[in-house]
């Protein structure tokens, strides 16, 4: 795997912990590497058993696992302990100690009691150890640089376990999920364990559809309930090369109309906003009700930024509310390149047209040009052009 290795985990019927460990098995993780990664633990009578299997005409891998003596209820503290121990890489041990405080502190918010006396089922159970770190393990085998995650689904209902009856999501799953995208779906099941929600909120780096990649493998994970809508209980790890795709994007505009604002503000609104990595700002006069003049604020986001954005609308407008919706643009291949002038090298924009190049010249670098030679500045546009279609013809 190479220096930009992207894992997509598409999350169709959920996620949970032995569904991503089975994925990546699936996907290329080495089940004897595995093993040996896990006795690093050193915890007795540990089993893990990895089935090929198929759901609905699809190969997969499901991980079960199981010990050949009693395993204890462990606290927080304990599986800390079991990890500094360990012979584990010191990145795994990391990674694997945000996965299980994550974990912890949101069972320790919902039962109101300090993180470190969490004694429960969910963190202290076997599987639950070996589903975090085998995870970790396999994204560090396969070489994951970056980790994107499909919106979550989530059914409705309740579950039993040791606490009774919960609702669905459980509480500590929505306490996990707060930033996560998520939809629900009509289906009386759980879909989503505190162990994958956990996993997700502590390794994902991004959320949303599948990257622009060239794919090199995919793996299936099996879950273990049979879903009563039909459908299969599999989680899909697809990994490859991220590739950059300009072109063709999915975006998000955010416009929100302004009455009462200084537009004095604009410029530093608009600095504000492209530092949160906005691809576009405009603001546009408008006629509003009972005839005042006002302004339409639009800006032109990633998904994976609108969040920011709009807090950043709402924090520096006086603005209280918000339209967005989702939009496709085409962009045309572009890049930045250095043209030779007679004043030196002057910073351009090369732009790839379906006919031919075309140089674009940069204002604030002809600006910089023409005030140091006290010169016209549509002189120096002129130069840039004619130099850099003399370069490229």
């Amino acid at each position: 795997m190479g220096q930009n290795t992207i894992a997509y985990t598409d999350c169709f019927s959920g996620v949970s912990g032995d569904m991503l460990l089975g994925a990546l098995l699936h996907a290329g993780l080495d089940q004897q590497f595995l093993q040996r990664e896990l006795a690093k633990l050193h915890i007795k009578g540990l089993h893990v058993a990895v089935e090929e299997k198929t759901v609905q005409a699809i190969s997969c891998i499901k991980v079960n696992v199981k010990s050949d003596c009693g395993q204890e209820l462990r606290t927080l503290p304990i599986i800390l302990n079991i990890l500094d121990d360990s012979g584990l890489d010191p990145k795994v041990i990391q990674q694997a100690t945000t996965v299980f405080r994550l974990l912890a502190a949101a069972e320790a918010k919902i039962h109101s009691i300090p993180i470190d006396t969490v004694h429960f089922h969910e963190i202290g159970a076997l599987d639950t150890i070996v589903d975090v770190v085998g995870t970790i393990v396999g994204m560090h085998y396969l070489g994951i640089q970056r980790f994107v995650c499909s919106p979550l689904p989530t059914g409705h209902g309740f579950i039993t376990c040791a606490h009774g009856q919960l609702p669905i999501p459980a509480p500590a799953v929505c306490e996990l999920l707060k930033q996560i995208p998520t939809y629900g779906i009509d289906l009386p099941q759980e879909l989503i364990t505190p162990t994958g929600a956990a996993l997700i909120a502590g390794l994902a780096d991004d959320f949303g559809p599948l990257p622009p990649m060239r794919i090199t493998a995919t793996g299936y994970g099996a879950g273990t309930r049979i879903l009563k809508n039909g459908q299969p209980n599999l989680l899909r790890i697809i990994t490859g090369e991220g590739i950059n795709v300009t072109e063709n994007q999915g975006v998000e505009i955010i416009e929100t109309n302004l009455d009462d604002w200084n537009p004095e503000g604009f410029p530093y609104l608009y600095e504000v906003l492209f530092d949160r990595g906005a691809l576009d700002v405009n603001l546009t006069p408008i006629q509003m009700k009972k005839g005042r003049p006002g302004f339409c604020l639009q800006v032109i986001s990633s998904p994976a930024l609108a969040h920011s954005l709009k807090e950043a609308i709402l924090t520096e407008t006086t603005a209280i509310g918000l339209r967005f919706r989702s939009e496709q643009r085409w962009t045309l291949p572009r890049k930045t390149v250095q043209i030779q002038t007679r004043w030196g090298q002057v910073r351009a924009k090369q732009v790839e047209t379906p006919e031919k190049i075309v140089i674009y010249p940069e204002y604030e670098e002809c600006r910089r040009v023409a005030a140091d030679q006290n010169i016209p500045l549509h002189d120096v546009y002129s130069e840039v052009k004619l130099s850099g279609t003399r370069k490229n013809g």
